[in-house]
């Protein structure tokens, strides 16, 4: 078989060749500044060696964890911290978030790199006797250990919220109050419930145009504490029509790993920032990407972000919520870990063939930084689940 050349099986049960394309010239550090607000939500690395029950147990290598961050700064992006890329909520527990947040903006400090980070109300356990002062209480908790710690606030959705929430002026009451306390500009987080089925009828409606309208009304209200607001509905017209009814000065960050190029590039009405979890398995590529796109090359930047979108929208793919294990998976082809072990042992979550497919995507769309090294990992891989040859 050519060195070129792995054997990879397929929907229907086959094994086939599959032949990778010629390596391409990936950046380790952005060629220059990029013209959009583009930050990274980046994963955590677990510790595999860890004894623990890791349904129960949070074990984190924090060299490794740190690594990936120094690399996503190096190639040019803020990072985006604790979000749901990192697993919060699905393994990752508010303490150890914390610890991770505190790590983080001393690192971003040093260097004078560009941080914000998740808070949210994940330490409640809301129960039908839960309230609204509750939900509040558990938000101020974690907003003041972000500010007090120096770092920027991320207002993610609301578990909690959701759950005890009665009507949209539920909603309205929950952020007036935090976003009244909040030392700088915060960006608020609508994350859709397929990323989040918890979060189904967020800001108290089951219609997304309905539930859009109570959000504007918010930000509206309180346009000098918000910087942004990042929708991950998976939705382009959607994103784009709320975008043109934002009052001035807030900003829009694109949460849609389906449709991205096209929402940050924008239109003759205005452009999407971005905050993506996507950026975080394919760094280089957007990076060279942003760099084009500064430099007034859309057509370069198209022709470099193009071929990542059905590698995204396949790692995105329903159930939406399982992402992580594709980025984490890509992340350990690459190199930039040296395992493929996930918090809360999510590693098990997609098939074999779905990380096949994954593959084959991030070949087509040159995000394998050493080819070489993907393809003798995913051999690995694929021996372990009984495929050879």
């Amino acid at each position: 078989m050519r060195t070129d050349t792995i054997l990879l099986p397929t929907r229907d049960r086959r094994i086939e060749a599959f032949r990778m394309s010629e390596p391409a010239e990936l950046p380790a550090v952005a060629a220059g500044p990029f013209n959009r607000v583009a930050y990274s939500a980046a994963h955590v690395v677990a510790d595999p060696l860890a004894d623990i029950d890791p349904t129960l147990g949070c074990a984190i290598d924090w060299d490794a964890t740190m690594r990936h961050r120094e690399r996503l700064w190096d190639l040019g992006f803020g990072i985006a911290e604790a979000m749901d890329t990192a697993q919060r909520g699905m393994g990752l527990d508010w303490p150890t978030s914390r610890e991770l947040i505190r790590r983080s903006i001393t690192a971003a400090r040093i260097r004078n790199a560009p941080i914000a980070c998740g808070a949210g109300t994940d330490h409640l356990a809301a129960t039908p006797d839960t309230t609204i002062e509750e939900v509040i209480g558990a938000y101020e908790e974690q907003v003041g250990d972000i500010e007090g710690l120096g770092g920027r606030v991320i207002l993610m959705a609301s578990r909690a919220l959701a759950f005890v929430a009665r009507s949209p002026d539920d909603y309205a009451r929950v952020y007036g109050r935090i976003l009244s306390q909040t030392r700088e500009k915060v960006i608020l987080h609508w994350l859709g419930a397929m990323f989040d089925p918890a979060l189904a009828g967020y800001w108290g409606h089951r219609a997304i145009d309905d539930a859009m309208e109570t959000c504007l009304a918010i930000i509206a209200d309180h346009a000098h504490k918000i910087d942004g607001i990042k929708i991950s509905l998976l939705d382009k017209k959607r994103e784009i029509a709320m975008r043109r009814r934002l009052p001035a000065g807030v900003s829009m960050y694109t949460g849609d790993d389906f449709d991205f190029p096209e929402l940050i590039a924008g239109d003759g009405e205005g452009h999407s920032q971005a905050l993506l979890g996507i950026f975080d398995g394919i760094a280089p590529v957007a990076s060279q990407a942003l760099s084009r796109l500064a430099d007034g090359d859309r057509e370069a930047y198209f022709r470099l972000m193009d071929p990542t979108i059905p590698l995204s929208r396949h790692i995105f793919r329903s159930p939406t919520r399982f992402y992580k294990t594709g980025l984490v998976f890509l992340a350990w082809l690459n190199g930039w870990q040296d395992h493929f072990t996930m918090v809360a042992g999510q590693e098990s979550v997609r098939s074999l063939v779905h990380l096949a497919d994954l593959f084959r995507l991030a070949d087509k769309a040159r995000a394998l930084v050493d080819p070489d090294l993907a393809r003798c990992r995913m051999r690995l891989y694929l021996e372990t689940r009984g495929v050879t040859g």
